[in-house]
């Protein structure tokens, strides 16, 4: 059909003696021709007034891209334009209510689907079969915009409500009004027109991978040195890279603790490397020495064993096959780098790649690694990268914390029942508190825990957490305190916030800042007061090591997905071999010279490069944020302060901080405490 207009409109041109060049076509495979797209334009720029010539403008030209043959003919398409484009104010104020109130429904159900299937998958309700799998991994809402362009819906929303593009945003959002943002959000609903089989590819493909990293656990009980000696609880069972990494953290100054980091650094090495036999995973039924990787029966007898044949990297490109296959269906953003950068963080990957790489580059790195080799008393080793001696807790010992923590919170009821306590200890009203705790459901986890939010206002948010047969004990509690924060975000930014297509914050950084804020008064909470005087101190140092890990890691995740496009067709061999090369070279050119030690994996342990891709830029970020809100609550009312910041709704990232604490998402204040903070704590000094 298209390729016939284009000949049509030739031949009038030559038979007119008309010396002009056929038009071009907005993209290769679909779209109405620009020629056309303009006379149409005209049409409705004469009907509607030349006041609305921009907005016509934009919309008819977005319209007619994402058009296709079976959408209707030319004229079709100048119908549609001409009598769906809601001029009168009344009119179009009435159009955004009832689209915003119908997609309330539609993603407030869908979503509690989505949660209701994988109840089995991420909830602690026995083995996972089969059919758990197969329903979790539905996705309800795949068909929706399909559906929605073949009855013409999303082409309504796309002429009345334009896309605007990030730079836009910056520019002319600085002055629009809340209405005006809950518009231009509207507009980001429909950018591209993916097949539904292509969105349940994905969200299968996802949701394996997903499964897999929950069933990932490590008995650490099983765990021998060449001595047979073990130095965990037979009981316990770790999640990597969380429950690792949590258990590597809280094992400083503690007896053996310094044995135990070293043989849970192997287990790591062994996991990224996919040299972890596969009869150790998930299983207790052997003896595992991972420094020597040698497996054993409980008899003492070794065994040989066969190793996870890159499991592991499998996931990931399964995860980026069904990505790439998207790709093509995006014309704004023909890249997942670019639809997870520009499109959902709405920061632009390059643009966070040197914000992290000038952080990690900062002299101070190296005087806060001195200051923490003075502390340990010894060289550095590669996991002190989780260095957890600037907290306060680090002090106390853990078992107590975990008698204190279990006896408090027995069951995941107890937690749940105590959430308005919580927020009234944060300094919020008890109504408010009862009335943002209400809208809260505590499970107990079968990963390492999250929060999961609600869509709608009569549904409520999930917090999920590890809770032991003898209780939650204090890392659950930690990570469930890190949730609720979540939870009171998403709870704020659904039912405060001016508009519904407003709801959220402008992207995951910004609820894992307030996840920070809410999991480092983890101790107040439980009525332990900090007598530090040095506190302010020690954070900032805390903070500012955490950010200089999670870069490194986010660094590896980035520069992993540039390579997955660079090399499309890659198995999971080769990509393995790139991510041990790609962490190894971000370990020697950032790392290596703080630790003293070169060619270093451990960068590439973290779980969320399996089933969560990209993700982990949001924690780095997450940290600036949360250090410049906690700036800002040093000399504001903390309660009221995050309701008023968390309800200003989904601008774009630096307005929302401008707004919130005064200035843009920045690196400096972190870098500049943590300066001070090293000579005030190297010195001694006491405040």
């Amino acid at each position: 059909m298209r390729i016939l207009t284009v000949i049509s409109i030739a031949m009038i041109m030559f038979s007119c003696n008309i010396n002009l060049k056929a038009p071009d076509l907005l993209n290769e495979d679909n779209g109405i021709g620009k020629y056309y797209v303009n006379l149409v334009i005209d049409s409705m720029i004469n009907k509607y007034g030349a006041s609305n010539q921009d907005k016509i403008t934009k919309g008819v030209t977005q319209v007619a891209e994402l058009w296709q043959e079976g959408d209707g003919k030319l004229e079709d398409f100048k119908k549609f334009c001409l009598t769906n484009f809601y001029n009168d104010v009344q009119e179009f104020e009435l159009l955004f209510y009832k689209i915003s109130n119908n997609y309330e429904v539609l993603n407030g159900y869908f979503n509690k689907i989505s949660i209701e299937l994988k109840k089995p998958l991420h909830l602690d309700m026995g083995d996972i079969g089969d059919i758990d799998e197969l329903f979790g991994s539905y996705e309800p809402s795949s068909h929706l915009t399909e559906d929605f362009f073949v009855n013409k819906l999303a082409f309504i929303v796309m002429l009345n409500f334009p896309h605007y593009s990030l730079a836009e945003k910056a520019e002319k959002g600085k002055t629009w009004t809340s209405k005006q943002w809950a518009y231009a959000r509207i507009g980001d609903i429909y950018t591209s027109r993916v097949p539904s089989d292509l969105l349940q590819n994905y969200s299968n493909k996802t949701t394996l991978a997903d499964t897999y990293i929950s069933e990932y656990n490590i008995y650490m009980g099983n765990l021998i040195n060449s001595d047979n000696k073990t130095f965990f609880p037979s009981e316990l069972k770790l999640i990597s890279h969380w429950g690792l990494r949590d258990e590597l953290k809280s094992n400083y100054n503690v007896e053996n603790g310094f044995e135990k980091q070293k043989m849970i650094y192997a287990v790591m090495k062994n996991i990224i490397s996919q040299e972890i036999p596969e009869s150790v995973i998930n299983s207790k039924e052997y003896l595992w020495n991972p420094s020597e990787n040698k497996v054993f029966k409980t008899d003492g007898t070794e065994i040989h064993f066969q190793t996870e044949a890159n499991v592991r990297y499998q996931h990931i490109i399964e995860v980026f096959n069904a990505q790439q296959k998207i790709d093509k269906y995006n014309p704004l953003e023909p890249s997942y780098i670019q639809r997870k950068f520009d499109g959902e963080m709405e920061l632009r990957q390059d643009e966070v790649e040197k914000l992290f790489v000038d952080y990690i580059s900062s002299p101070t790195i190296k005087e806060v690694a001195e200051l923490i080799k003075l502390r340990l008393g010894r060289n550095l080793e590669p996991f002190d990268i989780w260095y957890d001696g600037f907290k306060s807790r680090s002090s106390i010992n853990e078992e107590e914390l975990n008698k204190i923590v279990s006896a408090k919170y027995p069951n995941k009821e107890a937690f749940e029942k105590d959430l308005p306590s919580i927020l009234v200890k944060l300094g919020f009203q008890a109504d408010k508190a009862d009335f943002i705790t209400s809208k809260v459901v505590v499970d107990a986890s079968r990963g390492a825990g999250h929060a999961w939010g609600s869509e709608m206002k009569d549904d409520k948010s999930r917090l999920r957490t590890r809770v032991g047969e003898k209780g939650m004990d204090y890392k659950g509690y930690n990570i469930a305190v890190h949730e609720f924060g979540h939870n009171v975000e998403q709870t704020i930014s659904l039912h405060d916030v001016d508009f519904y297509s407003l709801r959220g914050v402008p992207n995951t950084a910004f609820t894992e800042a307030l996840a920070f804020v809410f999991q480092e008064r983890d101790l107040e909470l439980l009525n332990i007061e900090n007598k530090d005087t040095n506190k302010k101190h020690l954070m900032a140092l805390d903070n500012f090591w955490s950010t200089y890990e999670i870069m490194g890691v986010s660094l590896v995740d980035q520069k992993v997905w540039k390579w997955l496009y660079e090399h499309p067709k890659a198995n999971a061999e080769e990509l393995k071999v790139a991510v041990n090369t790609i962490a190894i070279e971000i370990w020697n050119k950032y790392y290596a010279d703080v630790f003293g030690v070169k060619d270093q994996p451990i960068l590439a342990i973290y779980s969320h490069m399996i089933d969560a891709p990209l993700y982990l830029s949001a924690y780095p970020i997450g940290l600036l944020i949360q250090f410049q809100l906690e700036k800002h609550f040093e000399t504001h009312d903390f309660a009221t302060e995050v309701q008023r910041i968390y309800k200003t709704g989904r601008l774009i990232p630096q307005l929302w901080m401008k707004t919130a604490v005064g200035s843009e998402i920045s690196a400096q204040p972190m870098i500049e405490a943590a300066t001070e903070a090293v000579k005030v704590v190297g010195s001694g000094k006491m405040e």
